[in-house]
């Protein structure tokens, strides 16, 4: 039996109850029962007679393809939001087509009733185009938000170890231009951060290589 177990953030390892090798085919099932196709990587360590394995879906779905489709399923979303915000609009304005534009309501007058009601229907539809407006600039904010990580590069995908080498040749010409003077500190700390941030670059390199490599 082979289930998903989480390692570090976004990357989940394969715990399994039987040794497998690099490159085979094996079946991991969620925590819903659902179960996926993966190619086993490498053994990152044993536990209580279990061994968990770095993987990937064979189907080649990742958190890129994952945020792919969440944009997609917001930005429909938004579409949708905002067709039905124009239909309350149009709406609010058909309801009040038949009533001479400042006429007020005539107190006492059998159209009384009917302009009252009118008035109140045409109001609340007009707050449904306003609600379902926010409610598609919400939805495309949020399917933005994921457009933007489905360029993301993370520890779960064998490519980070190509884009964490690059990153620490940038982080290090950072750190060495702060050092030298070549480039301006900004603070009193810019160094400090710049180290900082090539520390856990590095960090997250030695992570991929023991993922991936």
């Amino acid at each position: 039996m082979n289930i998903y177990s989480k390692f570090i953030p976004n990357v989940f390892l394969a715990k399994c109850t039987e040794k497998h090798e690099k490159g085979e085919l094996i079946q991991v099932e969620t925590k819903y029962g659902k179960k996926n196709d993966c190619i086993v990587f490498n053994l990152i360590y044993e536990k209580d007679y279990f061994y968990y394995y770095s993987i990937v879906r064979a189907d080649g779905f990742n958190s890129q393809e994952w945020a792919k489709k969440r944009a997609e399923k917001l930005q429909t979303a938004s579409l949708n939001a905002e067709k039905k915000s124009n239909d309350f609009y149009k709406r609010s304005h058909e309801i009040t087509d038949n009533i001479p534009f400042g006429q007020p309501i005539l107190v006492g007058h059998h159209s009384e009733k009917r302009h009252r009601r009118d008035l109140d229907k045409s109001w609340n539809a007009m707050g449904k185009s306003i609600e379902f407006s926010n409610k598609a600039e919400d939805y495309e904010n949020r399917a933005e938000y994921w457009k933007n990580k489905a360029n993301t590069i993370n520890l779960s995908m064998p490519e980070s170890i190509d884009y964490y080498e690059c990153q620490i040749e940038i982080a290090k010409t950072r750190h060495e231009g702060l050092k030298n003077g070549t480039i301006e500190r900004s603070h009193s700390y810019s160094l400090t951060y710049a180290k900082k941030e090539l520390n856990e670059v590095e960090k997250k390199y030695q992570l991929a290589q023991k993922l991936w490599a």
